[in-house]
Parts: structure tokens; sequence; C-alpha cells
């Protein structure tokens, strides 16, 4: 019997595709991330719409991130209860009902509450993801399969504004959110369709238990080094895009919103490099990696608004999110490491802390722009990257970093 069942297990990794698991891991991290950046350009038509000041307009994004990073906190334990695939199909499903009562409503209040509970649906994915990536995978292809769902993540930072900005001009912002609900819907059925089971881990564990370990990752200085640099890395990226937006629409450029959202739409480009980020972590480290991630991040951040001239500030933008692309998979490695026996808890709190970010990066971004000075905005965002810097450059090589 005992042998049966072991020639079943055998088989299953045998008849598993992965490359075609890893095209619905990348696809599904696209799509459910891409919730929490399509209102980024739906702010000024809020801000008008509902009568609100553009810092109160906000809310609508920020609501989502705080409902995504508590959710974090919770998935990744619930998933090893109930399995990974149920957890994930679960938050897709009720991603779909979210997502298109978002297009019914009609109130600020009630789309905040909703976007809330959209973030709280969509943490179901990421972490558990991840996990779900590690323990479905052969050692040789996880690097490979995490870089391409951290693509997705990070791509969907592009993918998600560009194309809630085409469909609100074409069709209103409630077309945005039904096109989610019908894509979340299809890919519910991918997810259930064609992924692998997987196993149930802790059928009978409190899922209250992780949490109450919070308090020892805490006790590592490294890893809330790391949480430092994860704070800001996303909240900057989320700054950039908020703040880049006003800047490209007013003179001396003043484009329009088609334009903007073509630039926006070149920084897909830099999104590419996620994939190989391991390849860079086994040549190089982990934290050379993660830091030279971050320094080029602040390169492009500080030449914004220096010079007028669009292909350089193209160029840059390039550059800025080539360097987030290098930096978030790095990290995640190395949080990961630096968590050992926490690792679970210690990656959920990372990515809790990631979107806690992102929940503040309108909010800075507009709180900055009062200074009257785009140049300026840009320099005191990039000094808030410098945290995360010297951050990273204060983590202590304390595990090893080939493991």
């Amino acid at each position: 019997m005992r042998c049966s069942m072991k020639q079943q297990a055998i088989a299953n990794v045998v008849d598993r595709n992965y490359s075609l698991m890893t095209v619905i891991l990348c696809w599904s991290g696209l799509v459910v991330m891409s919730s929490l950046y399509v209102t980024i350009p739906l702010i000024p038509m809020f801000a008008e719409l509902f009568g609100k000041t553009p810092t109160q307009a906000t809310a609508v994004g920020s609501t989502f991130s705080i409902g995504f990073a508590v959710g974090c906190l919770i998935y990744g334990a619930l998933s090893d209860k109930y399995g990974r695939k149920k957890v994930i199909c679960m938050g897709l499903i009720f991603l779909t009902v979210i997502s298109f009562l978002l297009g019914i409503v009609d109130s600020f209040v009630g789309i905040v509450i909703l976007r809330g509970l959209q973030g709280a649906a969509a943490a179901t994915f990421s972490p558990v993801a991840l996990s779900y990536a590690v323990e479905m995978y052969p050692a040789e292809k996880r690097v490979t399969t995490i870089g391409f769902i951290s693509t997705g993540f990070l791509t969907a930072g592009i993918v998600g504004q560009v194309i809630s900005g085409m469909i609100s001009q074409s069709y209103g912002w409630h077309a945005v959110f039904y096109l989610l609900a019908v894509i979340y819907a299809l890919t519910a059925l991918l997810v259930l369709i064609f992924l692998p089971k997987g196993e149930i881990h802790q059928s009978h564990a409190n899922i209250w238990g992780p949490i109450m370990q919070i308090g020892k990752v805490f006790a590592q200085k490294n890893l809330v080094l790391s949480y430092v640099v994860a704070f800001v890395l996303l909240m900057s990226f989320v700054s950039m895009y908020t703040v880049l937006g006003n800047y490209l629409s007013h003179s001396p450029f003043s484009l329009s919103k088609e334009q903007i959202l073509y630039i926006r739409s070149v920084g897909v480009l830099g999104m590419l490099v996620s994939p190989f980020s391991g390849k860079l972590t086994k040549r190089f480290g982990i934290r050379p990696t993660l830091r030279s991630g971050v320094l080029l991040a602040i390169i492009g951040m500080m030449s914004f608004g220096m010079t007028s001239s669009l292909p350089f500030l193209i160029g840059m933008s390039l550059i800025f999110v080539v360097g987030i692309a290098l930096a978030v998979p790095s990290l995640v490695s190395l949080v990961g490491q630096l968590g050992g026996k926490q690792r679970g808890i210690a990656v959920s709190v990372y990515t809790f802390i990631l979107f806690a970010g992102t929940s503040l990066g309108p909010i800075l971004s507009l709180y900055f722009m009062r200074s009257g000075s785009y140049a300026v905005t840009f320099i005191l965002l990039a000094l808030v990257l410098g945290v995360g810097l010297l951050a990273a450059c204060l983590i202590n090589r304390e595990v090893s970093e080939e493991k």
C-alpha cells in the first residue's frame, strides 16, 4: 500500500506540465495584482466625480493595500490547513464577485469599502502562490518559476494602469471593473482545471498559530532591515507613477492621456529582467543584487524633473523599473533565507509590509507635490528610497546565499 502511494506520488510529479503551470501562475499574478494599480489613473476622475480632494480620492487605492496587507498575514496559514489551490480558487471567485459589484456601485464610500474587500480577496494569491511554487516544483525549477511569478506581480504595476486608462477613456470607469470580473472568472477556471491540487500540510492546524510567531520575526535585526527595504520599494513605485502622470500632463510636456499611457507602458520592458534575477543572485549574491537594484531605482528617480527631454525621462523611467524588478525578487529570497524555521510567517510579514507601503504611496506623493516643484518631489522620493538602500547595506551575511 505504502509502495503504491509512493509510486502514485512519483507519477503525479512526472505528469505535471510545469511550463503550463508557470504560465498560469504568472498570468494569475499579473491579473490579480493589476487590481491594485487600476485606480491610479482613475484618482483624478474620482476626485472630480465625487467632489473629493486628490488626497481623499487616494483612499480607493489605500484601502485596497490595507486589505491586501492584512490578508497576507492570514492566508498562508489558511492554505496550510485547507490547501493552496483551494485558497487561490476561492480568492479568485471572491474577486470576481467584488469586482462586478464595484462596476455597479455609484458612491464613493461604497467604492472605498469594496476596494478594501477586493484587496483582502487579492491577498489569497501572492503568499499562497509562492508557497505553492516551492512545494510543487523540483528544486532546479523553483528560482526561475518564482522569477516568472514575480514578473507577473511587477508587470501588473504597468499593465493595470495602462489597461485602466484605455478602458476608462473609451467606456467609463465602471467598465474597468466589469472587465476585471470577467478576467477573474476565466482565471479561476484555468486554476481549477489545470493546476495540480497539492497537499494539505496541517489539516488540524490553528490558523492564528503563525501570527503568534511574529514577535520572533521582529527579534531578528536582519529581517527588520529587510522589512524597511520592503516598505519603501513599492511605496516608491506607486508614488513615482502617481507623480509622473501629473508631471507629464503639465508644462513643459503637456502630454495627452493617451501619450502618458504609452510612456507608462514602456515600463513593461524593465519588468522583463525579473525572471533573470535568480541567475544574477547566483552569480553575484543576493545582497549585492538587492543593493544594485535599489541603487538603480534611486538613480532613475532622482533624474526625473531635472530635464525637459522626454526621451531622457523615458530612459530614466526604464532604469527605475529595472531597479525595482531586480530588488523585489532578491528581497523575497533574502527574507526566505533569513526567516529560517519561521520562513512562512517571515514572508507573510514581508508581504504585509510591502503592500502597507503601497497604501501610503499616493498620499506621500501628493504631500511632496505641495512643494510646488516636481524636481523637489522626485528628489524627496529618491531620499525615501535611500533609506531602503541604507537598510540593505546594513544587512549582514548570516546565512549562506547558495541555499
